[in-house]
C-alpha cells in the first residue's frame, strides 16, 4: 500500500514507537492484526514493568533514607519522566546514587551482603523484588585521570541540589532525581564511557534527546559549556549534537554546543557497528575469553586514539590502577 509503514515481525516496539503507531490513521499502519495485537500486549507489559520499577525506586530510596543516607535516582525512572509517556520507556535496573563516599557506602552494603563486588563508581546490591540495583557512590567517571579528578570535584560541588531535587513518580510516591543541568553533563559522561568501554545503545541517545528538551537551555547553556570544556568533552558533545540534529531532527536552539560533523559521523558509526555494550560488533575478532576481551579493548583503544587520545591512552593505565583499587576495597 502506498504510504503505508511496513514492519519486521521480530522488531520490538520499545520506547515510544508503539505510541507513535497508535497515532497513525488506520489506513497508514500497514500492519497485520496479529502483529498489532502482539505489540499491544508488549506495550502493556512495558507499562507494568515501569510501574514495578517505579515502586522499586521509591522503596529502595526510602529504605536508604531510613538507614541515614540521602539518595538520588540516576537515569532510569528519572529519565522516563521526561518522555511524553513515562510508561513507554524500556526500563532496566535501578541506579541509585547514595551519599557518603566509597568507603562508607561499600562498608554499609557489605554489612548487609558481604560478598557484593565493588568497582570504582558503584557496588552491586541485593535485588529488590527481582529488580537489579546498583548503588553508586560516584555517578560516573572518566578514564583520563586529570579529567576524572575535575568531574568528581564537579559532582561534589553540585550534589546538594541533586539529593534535594524531589519529584513524584506518577502517583506512586516521591524520589530525588538530578536537575536538567546535572543530567546534561552526567549523562553525556555516561554515553562517553560506553563509547570508550563497550558500545553506545540507541536508548542512551533517546534519553539524551529528552534531557535536551526538558528545560530552558538558555539559562544553563553557558555553565554547561564551561564544564564540558574543563572535562575534555567539547568535541564529543559536538558529535552527539550532530547526531541529535541529523538523526533526531533536534532544532539548533536545543543544542548545547555547535554540532561537529567529523566526530558525529564517527560516533554514529560506532553506534551502528557495535550496538549497546558492543553486543553486535562484528569487528570483535578476538573471541569471548578474558584474553580475547582484553585484546579487543586494546584494539578499541587504538581505533579511538585518533578522536579521543587522552581517554584512549589512559584506558590501559586506568585498568591497572583499578585492579589494585579493587584489591584495596
Amino acid at each position: 500500500m502506498e504510504g503505508a509503514i511496513s514492519y519486521r515481525p521480530e522488531a520490538m516496539p520499545g520506547g515510544g514507537l508503539f505510541d507513535g503507531i497508535k497515532k497513525l490513521p488506520a489506513e497508514h499502519v500497514g500492519m497485520k492484526k496479529e502483529l498489532l495485537l502482539q505489540w499491544m500486549a508488549e506495550s502493556q507489559m512495558l507499562e507494568k514493568a515501569n510501574v514495578r520499577l517505579n515502586d522499586a525506586a521509591i522503596q529502595v530510596s526510602e529504605w536508604f533514607r531510613k538507614k541515614g543516607f540521602r539518595t538520588c535516582i540516576l537515569k532510569g525512572q528519572g529519565n522516563a519522566l521526561m518522555y511524553p509517556n513515562p510508561y513507554s520507556r524500556t526500563p532496566g535496573d535501578i541506579d541509585i546514587w547514595v551519599e557518603g563516599g566509597d568507603k562508607r557506602v561499600i562498608s554499609f552494603v557489605r554489612s548487609i551482603s558481604p560478598h557484593e563486588k565493588a568497582c570504582y563508581h558503584h557496588i552491586d546490591f541485593p535485588s529488590y523484588k527481582g529488580v537489579e540495583v546498583e548503588v553508586h557512590y560516584r555517578p560516573s567517571f572518566l578514564l583520563c585521570f586529570w579529567h576524572n579528578r575535575k568531574l568528581q570535584k564537579y559532582y561534589e560541588r553540585v550534589k546538594e541540589e541533586q539529593f534535594s531535587h524531589r519529584v513524584m513518580l506518577g502517583e506512586q510516591g516521591e524520589i530525588a532525581v538530578p536537575t536538567a543541568e546535572f543530567n546534561l553533563i552526567f549523562q553525556l559522561t555516561h554515553i562517553f564511557s560506553h563509547l570508550m568501554n563497550e558500545g553506545i545503545g540507541l536508548r542512551q541517545l533517546v534519553d539524551y534527546y529528552y534531557v535536551l528538551i526538558s528545560d530552558d537551555l538558555s539559562l544553563i547553556r553557558d555553565r554547561v559549556q564551561k564544564e564540558l570544556k574543563e572535562l575534555g568533552l567539547w568535541k564529543f558533545a559536538g558529535g552527539i549534537m550532530y547526531i541529535m540534529q541529523e538523526v533526531f531532527g533536534m532544532p539548533a536552539s536545543r543544542l548545547i554546543v555547535p554540532p561537529n560533523e567529523k566526530y558525529g559521523k564517527f560516533v554514529l558509526n560506532e553506534v551502528l557497528e557495535a550496538g549497546n555494550f558492543g553486543k553486535h560488533d562484528a569487528r570483535n575478532r578476538f573471541g569471548r575469553s578474558q584474553l580475547g576481551h582484553n585484546l579487543q579493548r586494546v584494539y578499541r583503544d587504538i581505533r579511538l586514539m585518533r578522536y579521543f587520545p587522552a581517554e584512549a591512552l589512559c584506558e590501559p593505565l586506568f585498568r591497572v590502577w583499578h585492579f589494585f583499587w579493587r584489591k584495596s576495597r
